[in-house]
């Protein structure tokens, strides 16, 4: 008795039983993953075909595609058929989240992978499926508002714009409902079974007591499940991964479509932490990194892991990037045609105009005497500002200027600090967030064995 979370099982058993009654064993062409050619003879008592018009051959092989308009599965899993259709419109998410610039080599590579998030994601819907676990099409639809909204689209907007890029609202829909019920499923199965002691809450507190003023970053992981026999193939998609990040892709929406870890759902995101946290061969490549780079592959338990460091502050001290600002900001732009001496020169006479600011006070006065446009801005964090611009202003005080910035295209500017409030010193978390975070940690490492265990027990058939 097939358990009723695989219907579609069910009904192949069903239909290759009837087959076998009725001696047609692939007639159902929608039922035959491998069938590529069908041999054709001719009875005994049938009409010659050789006296034929066409000459027809007496044995005959039906070469290719019987029906062009009929799509073959790319892979079954447990039944449930995923087609090519399905691993191009999640395909082209991937693209356009990367502005369309893939190279076609790189396409094929990224097929490879998603057809392979497509067949975790079935398992992970059909496990939750057999648990009772089913997501309501209203709860989907609601998710996927968000998402539109997110883009700054409604519902209806966001389809038609899905189908320029080559996708489908279904592509996401079915991504939302897969992330739902595994989250529901790991809720069930798995949470209620992990233990955090009050012991271990309070060690965690007195380690951040001690390491205060110690550094922490806040981590972006994609993580890739990897065997002894795929290593050297899932290592190269991850250099692909990162190529890709590193020419402008979305680091949060390569690890959403890739990253086998529980954070994917949030773009991989795995929050403040201390590098002696992480396991050690991830901690190490953290120390060593900067805001906005991007490390990997790194070895680890079970496959590899791409890491970006997207923020660093200090344990429980006030971090001065935390800032708020009120700024001045006096801009010149050059002409069309200006040439890059001309620029230069009169860069230079608008630097040491600057030169003669002493506060804000005199900020319009000296922008108006040069032509420069000025702009107040106020409520200003410093993190939100590019990262060579924090470290100038973290350390200008109130009335100094920054250096002029910028290029022929966008103009030269410069800022200057008008105000500064400074941040709080930083409060240890409670132990309700820290118990939260080793809740999930937890969760994330039962999450891959149960994975890897639903992938073992499978039956995948590839076209």
């Amino acid at each position: 008795m097939l358990p009723a979370a695989f219907p579609s099982l069910r009904l192949i058993d069903r239909a290759r039983s009837g087959a076998r009654a009725f001696g047609l064993s692939c007639a159902l062409a929608s039922l035959c993953v491998h069938g590529v050619a069908v041999a054709q003879s001719v009875d005994d008592d049938s009409t010659d075909v050789a006296s034929q018009p066409l000459n027809l051959p007496s044995e005959m092989t039906v070469f290719g595609k019987s029906d062009p308009n009929v799509r073959k599965a790319t892979a079954r899993v447990n039944g449930y058929v995923i087609t090519g259709t399905d691993v191009d419109q999640r395909l082209a998410l991937i693209i356009t989240a990367n502005g369309g610039k893939v190279s076609d080599e790189e396409r094929d590579r990224l097929r490879v992978q998603v057809l392979r998030n497509l067949i975790d994601e079935t398992l992970q819907i059909q496990e939750a499926a057999a648990n009772d676990i089913k997501i309501a099409p209203e709860e989907i639809n609601q998710s996927y508002e968000r998402v539109a909204t997110n883009f700054r689209k409604s519902p209806a907007d966001f389809d038609a714009y899905l189908r320029t890029q080559g996708s489908s609202a279904a592509s996401i829909k079915r991504q939302i409902e897969g992330e739902l019920a595994w989250s529901r499923l790991l809720r069930r199965n798995i949470q209620p079974f992990i233990n955090v002691s009050e012991e271990e809450v309070k060690s965690v507190v007195d380690r951040l007591n001690a390491a205060k003023g110690s550094e922490e970053v806040r981590i972006g992981e994609i993580y890739l499940s990897a065997t002894p026999e795929n290593h050297q193939q899932i290592v190269a998609n991850a250099r692909n991964i990162i190529q890709q990040i590193q020419q402008g892709g979305s680091f949060q929406a390569y690890a959403r479509q890739f990253s086998e870890a529980s954070t994917a759902a949030v773009g991989g995101d795995l929050g403040w932490v201390r590098p002696e946290q992480l396991p050690n061969e991830l901690a190490q490549a953290a120390n060593e990194m900067q805001v906005g780079q991007i490390a990997g592959p790194i070895d680890t338990v079970g496959g590899v892991s791409i890491l970006y460091v997207m923020d660093k502050r200090k344990v429980l001290a006030a971090d001065p990037r935390d800032s708020l600002l009120s700024l001045k900001q006096l801009a010149i732009n050059f002409a069309p045609g200006t040439t890059k001496e001309q620029a230069s020169a009169k860069a230079a006479a608008f630097a040491a105009a600057v030169k003669e600011i002493k506060g804000c006070g005199q900020a319009n006065e000296v922008g108006a005497r040069i032509g420069a446009d000025v702009v107040d801005n106020d409520n200003v964090k410093v993190r939100d500002l590019p990262p060579q611009l924090q470290e100038i202003l973290v350390n200008l005080q109130v009335g100094e200027t920054t250096p002029p910035f910028g290029s022929i295209t966008d103009g030269v500017r410069v800022l200057v600090v008008c105000g500064r409030d400074d941040p709080q010193a930083a409060g240890a978390p409670n132990a309700d967030q820290i118990m939260a975070q080793l809740e999930e940690e937890r969760v994330n490492k039962r999450a891959r064995i149960y994975l890897r265990d639903l992938r073992r027990d499978a039956i995948i058939e590839y076209n």
